[in-house]
C-alpha cells in the first residue's frame, strides 16, 4: 500500500467513524451510565467487527454477504436484543453513585464483548462503508497480504483514536454527576439512547 492510499483510507474512516452511529451511541450511553471501566471489551469487539468487515471487503464482500445474509441478520438481531436488555438494566438500576463504580464481573465483560461485536457486524453504516465506499478508495483486488496488514493497522489506529476519544469525553462528562438525581438522569438518558441505537439498526436494515 502507498502512503497516500493509507492516508486517504485513514482520513475517510476517521470522518465516517466520528459521526455518532448506533455503536458510538451505545458506547457513550454506557460510559455516561456506568463509567469507563467496563467498556474495553465492548470497544475491542467493535474493532474486531470492523476488522472482519475489512477482511470480507478485501476477500469479496458481495459474494460473502449474499451467501451468509441470514447469518448477518441473526447477528444483527442478537446485538439489538442485547442493547435493549442493557437499556432496561440502565433504566431500572439503582442511583447510588458509589455503586455504579464497581468493576464488572467477568460474565458482564463477555456480554459486553458479544454486544459490541454483534452491534458492529449489524451496523448498516459500517456495512455501507466497506461495501460501497471502500472500493472507491482502494483497488481491493490488488491488495496483498502485506497490504491487508497495513490496512488493518491503519484501521486500528484510526478507530482507537475516535472511539477512545468518545470514551474520554463521556467519562469527563460523567464527573459532573455527583448526586443520585444526576446519576438517575444519566441512566435514563443512556437507556433511551441505547434503545434508540437498537432501533436505528433495525430501521436502517
Amino acid at each position: 500500500m502507498t502512503l497516500s492510499s493509507l492516508l486517504l483510507y485513514a482520513g475517510t474512516l476517521f470522518l465516517v467513524a466520528s459521526v455518532p452511529g448506533p455503536s458510538i451511541t451505545a458506547l457513550v450511553a454506557r460510559v455516561l451510565s456506568r463509567g469507563y471501566r467496563d467498556v474495553l471489551p465492548f470497544v475491542v469487539a467493535m474493532w474486531l467487527g470492523e476488522a472482519v468487515w475489512l477482511s470480507l471487503a478485501i476477500g469479496g464482500l458481495s459474494v460473502v454477504a449474499s451467501s451468509f445474509a441470514s447469518v448477518f441478520a441473526v447477528i444483527k438481531w442478537l446485538g439489538c436484543g442485547y442493547l435493549v436488555y442493557m437499556a432496561y438494566r440502565m433504566w431500572a438500576s439503582r442511583h447510588d453513585v458509589a455503586e455504579e463504580q464497581v468493576l464488572p464481573t467477568r460474565k458482564s465483560g463477555i456480554g459486553m464483548f458479544l454486544a459490541g461485536f454483534a452491534v458492529t457486524m449489524g451496523n448498516p453504516k459500517i456495512m455501507l462503508f466497506y461495501a460501497a465506499l471502500l472500493p472507491t478508495l482502494i483497488d481491493l483486488g490488488s491488495v496483498t497480504t502485506v497490504g491487508w496488514f497495513e490496512l488493518m493497522v491503519t484501521m486500528l489506529i484510526t478507530l482507537a483514536t475516535v472511539d477512545l476519544g468518545w470514551v474520554f469525553f463521556a467519562s469527563k462528562a460523567r464527573l459532573l454527576l455527583k448526586s443520585p438525581r444526576a446519576v438517575r438522569i444519566a441512566n435514563r438518558t443512556g437507556a433511551v439512547a441505547m434503545a434508540g441505537a437498537a432501533a436505528a439498526i433495525v430501521s436502517k436494515s
